[in-house]
């Protein structure tokens, strides 16, 4: 039924909180704010680097300040991006499956467009097809602009196409794009916010994918 899917990255495919949250950390330190657990950058993350500045910083900062603790976060995580990020479990043999079963898979992301090339062809160099990050000029999840973009350069029929996720964000990406869509729930966010904002499938295990896709 699906040949062509498209997935989101942070949360989705690779558990980068770790990483995230070091860097996000890092950089209040050195502007001298307090810093966060990890765990509440599940809920910082999912909007690109900018906005996740902006929720870790306190409120009414300056432009300045802003600009500052992006620069200082992007130079950290550029050296210390794979520290902690690995592969969620069983998504490399899925990759693997649909590769071989001559599916075609693109990642649509809100990460850097810089970050997320290097970091997809790391670990999955040769199983995506395409990746679509974020770039300055263009809008962000949930605008569906970049899936549309993977839709029309893969020459795809959207009643084709599968776009996983693991956020809201990601789920009002899919419905604004007019594709199927659907949640996991290893990610950053919880079933509820998934449904809340339209997946039209849930799934809580790489396996549960391969049998909707294959």
């Amino acid at each position: 039924m699906y040949k062509y899917v498209i997935f989101d990255l942070d949360g989705t495919l690779l558990n980068t909180l770790d990483d995230l949250a070091n860097a996000g950390n890092y950089a209040l330190e050195k502007m001298g704010f307090p810093v966060h657990e990890t765990e509440k950058y599940k809920y910082f993350v999912g909007n690109g680097i900018p906005k996740l500045i902006e929720r870790i910083l306190p409120q009414n900062v300056t432009d300045e300040i802003k600009q500052h603790t992006y620069e200082i976060f992007c130079s950290y995580y550029q050296e210390h991006m794979n520290d902690f990020t690995t592969p969620y479990n069983g998504v490399l043999n899925m990759l693997e499956q649909m590769k071989q079963a001559g599916k075609k898979i693109a990642v649509v992301t809100n990460k850097a467009d810089t970050f997320a090339k290097e970091i997809v062809n790391r670990y999955f160099g040769g199983l995506v097809d395409a990746v679509y990050g974020s770039a300055e000029g263009f809008p962000k999840k949930p605008d569906p602009y970049w899936v549309n973009r993977a839709v029309n350069d893969f020459g795809a029929d959207k009643s084709e196409v599968f776009y996983v996720g693991d956020s809201g964000v990601d789920m009002q990406t899919a419905v604004n794009a007019g594709i199927t869509s659907c949640g996991v729930l290893w990610g950053f966010r919880q079933k509820e916010e998934l449904i809340e904002n339209g997946a039209a499938f849930i799934c809580s295990d790489c396996l549960e994918i391969i049998r909707m896709v294959l």
